[in-house]
């Protein structure tokens, strides 16, 4: 009798699993099977996780992105006052002007104002410089108006600081004095440079006025790609080149080795020789000892004090030289 309700109770669980298992089979797991379309007609539902995959990818990166819609008639009060009353100083895209004012878009008080409780103050009562910003007297209503400009310039760049879209604006860079510029010459370029020597005809001789103003602020290093220097039928530069930076290695038997210096640090010196191969000198403290003539010298001690003011006249300067 007992056997007969045991193996009964086997064949019933035995029953119970295979159904089980062929309903199983039938039917996936919930997670695996795809959305059901909603009963009532409307858009699908996205599964949590692609939606929070899409939403990371739709947020703005950084908060000058995230502001809300400013009302067109604000922005476009706020566009006619700073071109009327701050371009001059940062520029028509707000990214620095003529005057020497800070970029606006990626100025630090700028990104943290939010309705212009930063801005209002700076503009009603100025700030020490350089360059010093003077109080401006006018309406709160259109400084408000400015900073919703400014902050919706923000909001259209590409990246923190990048320019808003649109024409590249063109500055005019030739807004330095010509005779305080041509003194300044006298007094730090003049035993190199010569305007009836080297430098006859200059300006003609480059592209823009900012590529003449690169051209000598570097000493010429900017004639490759990006200088904007001119250039003659054959496609050479309308420029000569800077001349190279040369050393001379003298080896512990007294023999010289002189050419164009690539690298040099306190255990190797690299020479190209004028054959065309390079050649890699050991070095320990100062032995063996390096001459190194560096044309570009003066150049590099006068970036430690040249001034955006001595640049600009430097600049008006050349300009004159054609």
């Amino acid at each position: 009798m007992h056997q007969r309700r045991y193996a009964i109770s086997v064949l019933a669980l035995g029953l119970i699993f295979a159904i089980g298992l062929h309903a199983a089979a039938q039917d996936p797991p919930a997670q695996q099977r795809p959305a059901e379309p909603p009963a009532h007609g409307g858009p699908e539902v996205t599964p949590p996780r692609q939606q929070e995959g899409q939403e990371r990818q739709e947020r703005p990166r950084f908060p000058a992105h995230q502001r809300a819609a400013v009302d067109p008639a604000v922005l476009e009060r706020g566009r006619a006052q700073f071109a009327g009353r701050c371009s001059a100083c940062h520029g028509a895209d707000a990214r620095g002007g003529q005057l020497g004012g800070p970029n606006l878009l990626r100025s630090q008080l700028a990104l943290d104002d939010k309705e212009g409780e930063l801005i209002i103050p700076v503009v009603q009562n100025g700030r020490p410089g350089p360059p010093p910003m003077p109080p401006l007297q006018m309406p709160v209503e259109d400084i408000k108006a400015i900073v919703a400009f400014i902050h919706n310039l923000q909001a259209q760049g590409s990246n923190q600081g990048g320019p808003p879209p649109g024409a590249e604006q063109e500055l005019n860079i030739l807004v330095g004095d010509a005779s305080k510029g041509s003194a300044f010459f006298a007094a730090n370029c003049a035993s190199c440079h010569s305007p009836t020597g080297d430098l006859q005809g200059i300006a003609s001789r480059m592209a823009s006025p900012a590529a003449l103003q690169n051209f000598w602020v570097s000493g010429g290093r900017t004639m490759g790609r990006g200088a904007g220097g001119r250039r003659n039928g054959g496609g050479r530069p309308a420029v000569k080149p800077a001349a190279q930076t040369t050393a001379t290695v003298t080896l512990a038997d007294g023999q010289k080795v002189s050419g164009v210096l690539v690298a040099m640090d306190d255990f190797l010196v690299t020479i190209a020789l004028e054959d065309g191969t390079t050649r890699t000198i050991r070095r320990t403290g100062s032995t063996p000892q390096v001459e190194v003539q560096d044309p570009l010298a003066k150049h590099r001690e006068l970036l430690g004090v040249l001034t955006n003011a001595n640049m600009h006249d430097v600049t008006a300067y050349l300009a004159t030289l054609k």
